[in-house]
């Protein structure tokens, strides 16, 4: 039978596609710990309050990145290449989405709209971030390897999303309402297209590791087709609504260190 734990169960069993599902995965990940690093360094001086914030969620992602490269290890597997189509941040990146990684390279300081424009960025890509970690820790929290991850990347997870949530709400209330409406509703769109193409490339990659018959490629295919569907008619409005978060705070202390691997 097809479902999301059995998908998950065969690619996490063999070792090439697990390979390249963690290196994905760490590449993505530490892309955005650099993006937030140089976030932080840039932040105009209105919103240098924020900086700790930014430099905890950097510090985050980085660490989610070192923790795959640590389960590939474990396995006794390097880093694979990862493959253009399936490298989510920087398609991301390439339709213009979030701060451009060109300015971000110039020191140069940020503007206010820039912090708008990152954390309306974050905001959707957080909310993709957490379903994704909480589909996996459903399945997985008691896996001997990949127990102990998931947890700890969700919650981090979990606290990113409210971050940007209160940020926002903040920046909002500042005046940027209909700024970060607007900007909001571009990245789901732009982002729910960039997922939909990548979802298909990773799994054309998967499907040649692993052998799959082309009548069970061709049903995933449509299945990653359908949720685009979904996502494009009313799906995207859960990424552009902003909620006072449970989480208050969600990154005001110091980030929580990676677990160890034997």
């Amino acid at each position: 039978m097809l479902s999301i734990k059995n998908l998950f169960q065969e690619i996490l069993d063999n070792d090439e596609s697990f390979r390249l599902f963690c290196s994905i995965a760490a590449g993505g990940e530490m892309q955005g710990g650099w993006e937030n690093g140089r976030i932080a360094a840039l932040a105009p001086e209105s919103q240098r309050a924020l900086v700790p914030k930014i430099v905890r969620h950097g510090a985050d992602e980085d660490k989610h990145g070192r923790i795959f490269h640590a389960l590939l290890k474990k396995r006794g597997l390097r880093p694979a290449e990862v493959p253009h189509e399936t490298d989510y941040t920087m398609l991301l990146e390439k339709h213009g989405i979030g701060v451009a990684h060109e300015q971000l390279r110039r020191d140069e300081p940020l503007s206010e709209l820039d912090i708008v424009t990152y954390l309306a960025h974050s905001r959707v890509t957080e909310q993709r971030a957490c379903e994704q970690m909480k589909t996996l820790h459903k399945h997985f929290a008691d896996h001997p390897d990949l127990g102990r991850a998931v947890k700890m990347i969700s919650n981090d997870e979990d606290n990113h999303l409210a971050y940007c949530h209160e940020e926002l709400l903040r920046l909002a209330r500042a005046g940027h309402g209909r700024t970060i409406q607007r900007i909001l509703r571009e990245c789901a769109l732009a982002e729910i297209r960039v997922y939909r193409d990548v979802s298909l490339a990773v799994m054309a990659r998967m499907g040649r590791i692993l052998g799959w018959p082309r009548a069970r490629a061709a049903m995933l295919a449509a299945g990653i087709h359908g949720v685009y569907a979904y996502e494009r008619l009313v799906g995207w409005r859960r990424m552009v609504r902003l909620e006072l978060p449970e989480r208050r705070d969600a990154l005001g202390g110091p980030a929580v260190p990676a677990p160890e691997y034997a």
